[in-house]
């Protein structure tokens, strides 16, 4: 008997679990390559967001650039602007000191012609036999080194604007001045600084100082004696030619005895006995005080008289009072 064949069959259960497996692998392999695209390539709308915002930074970055450089050429040009500024001041302020000082100059000169005209007072210097002394109206200005001591009370800065003004005129009628100081009558300095030293005399010194007084406030006790024992202490054995102006109004002290011991036996050579420094008194009278603040004349007339100084009365209520250079000696030619 002839052996029947079985028949092949296509789809058998075999066949299908291997084709279910190909379809589930494909299956996941799709779903997971999904995922990977998804995470990995971004949005186009953020891909945009982020090159606008890259092109804006790189936009802010060149005009900060460009800002930078043109503020850079500017600071160049103020510098360069300033420079040249600076160069122009200092070669005015040069000639101006230079022209300053010719006119001082010329000044001192017609004051000398003035006094010699004026048949002037010869007097003893310390220490010397006998030598002519140039007096401008009735002060011998013939000191190197000046030295101003300035009540500071208020009665004195009632009239501040008049004392600053005298005191330029004294420095202004002294022919040669190698150095000041000022001080007030407690012995205090206006510049602590220069404190035992000399300032410097320049144009440009004596408007800084003349300034920097308009604005000086210290204690006062209306009494000279501290102020011109400190400065004969400080100053006296520094300079053969030194001359003390006293400037008040009135004087608070006890005694006129004690000031004057004091004084001399400070000022006064040992060798010769003679006064070291002379010592001038400038009085401010107060047209209502007249009769009740003579102390500080009576005082200062007799310091003035024993140091080879000489004392001067100003009213206060004549401000146009001058007692130095004259209109003519003022304009130079």
């Amino acid at each position: 008997m002839k052996e029947r064949r079985r028949g092949t069959e296509i789809f058998s259960v075999s066949f299908l679990d291997v084709i279910c497996c190909g379809f589930g692998a494909i299956v996941l392999l799709v779903l997971l390559s999904k995922q990977d695209v998804e995470g990995g390539i971004p949005d186009v709308t953020q891909v945009n967001n982020l090159l606008d915002a890259v092109m804006t930074a790189e936009d802010k970055s060149d005009q900060a650039e460009k800002r930078n450089e043109y503020l850079q050429q500017q600071i160049e040009l103020q510098q360069a602007r300033l420079s040249i500024a600076s160069d122009v001041l200092s070669g005015s302020d040069e000639n101006l000191e230079s022209l300053e000082q010719e006119i001082a100059s010329k000044q001192a000169e017609l004051a000398a012609l003035q006094s010699q005209e004026s048949e002037p007072v010869v007097q003893e210097q310390p220490g010397a036999t006998s030598e002519k002394v140039v007096e401008v109206g009735g002060i011998p200005v013939d000191s190197e080194h000046v030295i101003f001591v300035v009540d500071t009370s208020g009665s004195m800065m009632a009239i501040w604007p008049r004392i600053i003004r005298e005191i330029e005129n004294i420095l202004n009628i002294h022919p040669e001045v190698k150095g000041f100081q000022i001080m007030n009558d407690m012995g205090n300095y206006l510049i602590s600084a220069y404190g035992g030293k000399w300032i410097p005399d320049t144009p440009s010194r004596r408007r800084s100082v003349l300034r920097r007084m308009r604005s000086w406030s210290s204690f006062s006790n209306s009494s000279p004696l501290e102020g011109v024992t400190t400065a004969l202490n400080a100053y006296v054995r520094k300079t053969e030619s030194l001359s003390i102006y006293v400037f008040g109004d009135d004087y608070t002290g006890p005694s006129y005895d004690d000031v004057l011991n004091r004084i001399n036996r400070i000022n006064r050579d040992p060798a010769t006995g003679e006064p070291r420094a002379r010592i001038h008194g400038i009085g401010f009278l107060n047209q209502d005080l007249i009769t009740t603040n003579d102390r500080f004349a009576v005082l200062m007339r007799e310091v003035a008289r024993q140091n080879g100084g000489a004392f001067i009365a100003i009213p206060n209520f004549n401000p146009d009072l001058r007692y130095e250079l004259t209109d003519e000696q003022k304009t130079p030619g």
